[in-house]
């Protein structure tokens, strides 16, 4: 089923993304060569609690999760795409990471995702970060009431594709509210005028993920978790949490 949210549950979502805002910043400011993506999820954690917030990531366990989650963020580095685990592996001079982080206020989720580099950043690390921040916008700019849900995909994949870099559509954005996880599907990729219509209080996190080898093929890793590009290359995900409204698309997960 999907639950349409009043302005004022919208209200108490945009303090959860506060929330998750904060952590991207924390965790991008403490990352540096030599710190261990453990010492990042802490840093995570600290902001959270501090904040009076829950980790909607802490014990989570889909069906294709190997055990509970047991980390507050998703570490993913270089060729990793999606829910890479905060291990004791120390972040090297070039090493590109995405940050995915959800937490919880008052029973309220949102769902966020920063990609950056550590050190000397590569030219084409930065290429694949500034792109799949272009495709995130063009997905929230389509997010407008009266259209479709295949209007966000379209306008995604027209720029992740069109520079010429692999997307996946298997794991994709989602609704969100009291749930961290709720209806409807959000594709990276789909048809312009096919699918749901966009309704005011309608609530989801719009999160692509590219690959820089061109390819759309990934696998999961031993660990059970982490989400690999299949050729190896590097991977960036970016996320917001956008709520549909009368005025339009409204992003919550800023500072």
């Amino acid at each position: 089923m999907i639950e349409l949210k009043s302005a004022g549950e919208i209200a108490a979502m945009r303090e959860a993304g506060k929330v998750v805002a904060g952590v991207h910043a924390a965790v991008r400011e403490r990352a540096g060569i030599g710190v261990t993506l453990k010492q990042l999820d802490e840093v995570a954690r600290t902001v959270i609690e501090e904040a009076g917030a829950g980790g909607s990531f802490l014990g989570y366990h889909p069906s294709f999760g190997a055990t509970p989650y047991p980390g507050v963020i998703c570490t993913s580095v270089n060729g990793v795409m999606l829910h890479g685990l905060p291990t004791s592996y120390r972040l090297r001079d070039g090493d590109l990471i995405s940050v995915d982080c959800g937490a919880y206020i008052d029973g309220w989720h949102a769902d966020g995702t920063v990609s950056f580099t550590v050190g000397h950043a590569r030219e084409e690390d930065l290429k694949l970060i500034k792109v799949a921040e272009e495709t995130l916008a063009a997905g929230i700019e389509a997010a407008l009431p009266g259209g479709r849900m295949g209007d966000i995909g379209h306008a995604m994949s027209t720029v992740g594709r069109g520079a010429g870099y692999g997307m996946q559509n298997d794991f994709g954005g989602h609704g969100i509210g009291r749930a961290m996880h709720e209806s409807p599907f959000v594709p990276n990729e789909a048809r312009r005028g096919r699918g749901l219509r966009l309704r005011p209080g309608l609530v989801i996190a719009i999160e692509p993920s590219l690959m820089a080898g061109g390819g759309d093929a990934y696998y999961m890793a031993d660990d059970g978790w982490s989400v690999c590009s299949g050729d190896g290359s590097r991977s960036v995900h970016v996320e917001h949490t956008v709520a549909i409204t009368g005025d339009g698309p409204v992003v919550l997960t800023v500072a």
